[in-house]
């Protein structure tokens, strides 16, 4: 008769499956993001990005069981690659308008070395879903929101430090700066336009020295020198 597996080999088995399971999402959900660039979120589904990422659609629908499902695990995943790859490099700067120079900087970088094909995946999906209700809409605006609401918290920090006038009304400049970067990734995605990024620094530049603090002198962070550079 058949011997029973220790239980240890049994729950170490279950471990390996539980973290195979996580890779094969996350393997997922970064085709599902790249994808969405190109094709769009509400394009996004179950078969497409079977095909796509070279898999059966049972596997995919083993991690989801609907098109909706895997629109807003998508952006959540979209939201932790932007942490990644634009928020956790732009916090590495002083605080202060180093700090917001250097948040504005890590998305032109973002834009500059190609992470996804289609710029942005929150201003593409934003444009594309801005007339359509509904869960998704719900759900990306939400996680929208939190991080211009990130910017703004750099922005406050650097008025409460001193470095930008006590006058300032952080919203507007979050407001003022968020519109640079749309028309930044706008310009260099679909009109192919190689000075862009660079037309988009020299205004954020040029916006931080007029909220900056009287007789302050805003320095360029070293990400956006190396940025200038470039």
């Amino acid at each position: 008769m058949p011997i029973p597996a220790p239980a240890s080999a049994m729950k170490s088995a279950g471990r390996r499956q539980r973290a195979d399971g996580a890779r094969s999402r996350q393997a997922i959900l970064k085709a599902a993001i790249e994808l969405a660039t190109v094709e769009g979120l509400d394009g996004l589904s179950i078969a497409r990005l079977a095909e796509h990422a070279g898999m059966s659609k049972s596997g995919l629908f083993a991690h989801f069981k609907s098109k909706e499902e895997l629109q807003l695990a998508t952006i959540d995943a979209a939201a932790e690659a932007f942490e990644r790859e634009v928020t956790q490099p732009g916090m590495a700067a002083p605080p202060g308008v180093a700090r917001i120079e250097s948040q504005c900087e890590a998305f032109f970088s973002y834009l500059e070395r190609g992470v996804l094909q289609g710029g942005c995946f929150f201003a593409a999906a934003a444009a594309e879903f801005d007339a359509k209700p509904g869960p998704v809409k719900d759900h990306l605006r939400g996680v929208y929101a939190r991080l211009l609401a990130a910017l703004t918290e750099v922005a406050r920090e650097a008025r409460d430090m001193g470095e930008i006038a006590a006058t300032e009304d952080v919203d507007q400049l979050t407001f003022e700066l968020d519109a640079l970067l749309l028309g930044a990734n706008f310009a260099y995605v679909f009109f192919g336009d190689p000075v862009a990024l660079e037309r988009a620094r020299r205004g954020v530049r040029a916006r931080l020295e007029r909220a900056a603090a009287p007789g302050r002198r805003v320095k360029p962070s070293a990400r956006a020198a190396a940025g200038r550079r470039a």
